[in-house]
């Protein structure tokens, strides 16, 4: 598989009155492919969300975007453009981040999380230094994080609720 330089495809999920940000790297191949975020039947993020809230989480796009601005919770990816080998993290190279100071600023968020540790270096890297807020990382819901049981990342991921 060949690395190829990709733009981030779609815009932020995030509602006037969000308090919670949470940051992907970059979309999957398979979340490209619906043109929302975690795509992938296989990543966990939805299922861990329907833990954290006991509530179900619709399977729709339309549904997600609902169920995330209902809780409050901004969604999107620490990185705008890079070079990528498929879906890989690992493969990453230069990489451009999202302008996440200016969401921000023009926001009353008050936690920023990342989902996994491609994103959290990606943000303390280039948005911690133009804003002065860390981000806590959060262990990924990706499937390739077998580290990590559903019931361990439901645990871990309780912080988000607001």
């Amino acid at each position: 598989m060949e690395r190829i330089y990709l733009t981030h495809p779609f815009p932020p999920v995030c509602g006037e009155d969000a308090r919670v940000l949470i940051l992907g790297s970059f979309p999957s191949a398979a979340s490209r492919a619906v043109n929302f975020y975690y795509g992938h039947p296989r990543n966990r993020f939805w299922r861990v969300l329907e833990g954290v809230f006991a509530e179900p989480v619709p399977q729709d796009t339309e549904g997600r975007r609902e169920f995330l601005l209902r809780r409050r919770i901004a969604l999107w990816d620490s990185i705008a453009s890079c070079t990528i080998e498929g879906s890989s993290d690992a493969s990453i190279r230069d990489a451009v981040p999202n302008d996440i100071a200016g969401l921000l600023k023009g926001s009353r968020i008050e936690a920023v999380y990342c989902n996994g540790r491609a994103s959290h270096a990606c943000y303390e890297k280039y948005v911690y230094p133009q804003t002065g807020v860390h981000a806590a990382a959060l262990p990924s819901t990706s499937p390739a994080n077998a580290a990590k049981s559903l019931d361990g990342l439901i645990e871990a991921w309780r912080v988000i609720r607001v």
